[in-house]
């Protein structure tokens, strides 16, 4: 009969998932930065990448927390959402809506990690691992401190500019 799936399964295949995922947005984050028109927007993708970076390293140390090895699963959601970003870069190069379509295509990027974090945080508290719930919770900040500043430079720059030409 085969193993009982349980709680401590699935928040070990959700953390195999966001590793997956977190490793490939930071492939993703510097051919956006290049992309990026405006200065600002640039740096933000510059910025999150050295943040992603300290993703990958603390869910590395939740991992060791389980006694398991870090790796990765193939994670779908984001595949698709890096997906439609590269589109963007490629569909609406040199265009004024650029900008607009990348701080997009981050967010979306941002909901699926918060999500992601938020819910492996809650699972932590359940399981009772106190120190992978803190570091979870950390990077979930970051994440969502990520999404405001996307949005700000969304609201203040990219979306006046892009509606504007």
């Amino acid at each position: 009969m085969a193993k009982e799936k349980r709680l401590d399964d699935l928040y070990y295949d959700a953390l195999k998932d966001i590793y997956y995922a977190e490793r490939k947005i930071l492939k993703a984050l510097p051919k956006m930065a290049r992309g990026a028109q405006s200065d600002q927007l640039k740096v933000a993708f510059e910025k999150h990448k050295d943040q992603t970076e300290g993703h990958v390293e603390r869910l590395q140390k939740v991992f060791e927390i389980l006694g398991k090895r870090a790796q990765g699963k193939t994670c779908d959601a984001i595949e698709g959402i890096i997906s439609e970003g590269e589109e963007i870069l490629e569909e609406f190069k040199g265009a004024p809506a650029l900008d607009a379509g990348l701080i997009a295509s981050a967010q979306a990027v941002e909901h699926y990690e918060i999500t992601r974090y938020g819910t492996l945080k809650r699972w932590a508290q359940t399981l009772g691992m106190k120190d992978a719930a803190k570091l979870l919770d950390e990077t979930l900040q970051e994440e969502s401190q990520t999404d405001e500043n996307l949005s700000k430079l969304a609201e203040t720059a990219a979306n006046q500019h892009a509606k504007a030409a």
